[in-house]
């Protein structure tokens, strides 16, 4: 049995979410959190699996919220559910650890089946959202690509690659918005490694935003 904490201010959306979770059997909702306060004092009570967070909420938002659960609770899924489709909130949310984004015009199956999902660790991007991501990621001047390409040989993708990493794009993430399967993303990390003749993600990010100043 999966354990759902629901966190959303507005009482109506946050029954009804309840009744469609709770007509699966694989699903029961331990809670309901009115802010992002709540939402983070009550993952940290009754310690739910996953948690299907509305992005803006009174008090904490959303990405707040994840961040502190995240860093409270590290094995607590959070999956952002909202209306407002953003790329800043979209990329706050995902660098704060959320497991995914959805939009709250989702069919009740796909809810069920993307919490599921989460919970088996996955990470939750639908279609417009994974290009809206890979759009922001490629939102960079032209300067920092040169400095890139002029200081390690990187190509176009293992440009957009880097700048994702210094965001704090995990692999799943950065393999999901750009449409890559796991093992290519890791294949062009692992370049990004090599090229920048460093040991490890920490090494080479580090060495990429001192060269970019950032």
């Amino acid at each position: 049995m999966i354990k759902v904490l629901l966190a959303d201010d507005q009482a109506i959306l946050a029954d009804g979410l309840k009744s469609v979770l709770e007509s699966c059997p694989d699903l029961t909702v331990v809670g309901v959190a009115k802010d992002g306060f709540e939402a983070v004092t009550l993952s940290g009570e009754l310690l739910p699996d996953v948690v299907l967070m509305d992005i803006r909420m009174p008090n904490m938002n959303g990405v707040i919220a994840t961040r502190e659960i995240k860093r409270n609770h590290p094995s607590v899924k959070v999956l952002v559910l909202t209306t407002f489709d953003d790329s800043d909130y979209i990329l706050s949310a995902i660098n704060n650890g959320a497991s995914g984004y959805l939009l709250k015009d989702t069919s009740s199956t796909a809810l069920i089946d993307a919490i599921k999902n989460a919970y088996a660790g996955d990470t939750i991007l639908p279609a417009k959202i994974a290009r809206r991501i890979a759009d922001a990621a490629k939102l960079i001047s032209s300067d920092r690509e040169i400095k890139l390409k002029r200081a390690y040989g990187f190509s176009d993708r293992e440009v957009e690659i880097a700048l994702m990493l210094c965001e704090g794009f995990t692999n799943k993430q950065i393999a999901s918005a750009l449409k890559l399967t796991d093992g290519t993303s890791r294949n062009y990390i692992s370049a990004i490694y090599e090229k920048t003749k460093s040991d490890n993600r920490n090494e080479a990010v580090e060495k990429m935003k001192t060269l970019l100043g950032s």
